[in-house]
């Protein structure tokens, strides 16, 4: 099982990461993942400055509407 952690403390949240979390979702469901994907809420990963945060292993990106598609490609999708 794979967990995403999507941070959704003040600063990611004023840069987006609702949009972040919906697109997530909808990606994770249209793939069929949902058994292998757990995407979760955390209040914070400690990058406010690179925000929307997240959080995968140990390893926290940078991620916004712009970019969702092409990390959980590059992320997600080839890592399982």
């Amino acid at each position: 099982m794979m967990t995403i952690s999507v941070c959704i403390g003040s600063a990611c949240h004023l840069k987006g990461s609702y949009n972040v979390v919906s697109e997530l979702q909808e990606m994770i469901e249209e793939k069929g993942l949902g058994d292998e994907v757990e995407l979760t809420g955390v209040f914070c990963l400690g990058h406010c400055t690179d925000a929307v945060s997240v959080q995968i292993g140990e390893e926290v990106f940078s991620v916004n509407s712009d970019n969702v598609g092409d990390f959980f490609k590059e992320q997600v999708l080839a890592k399982m």
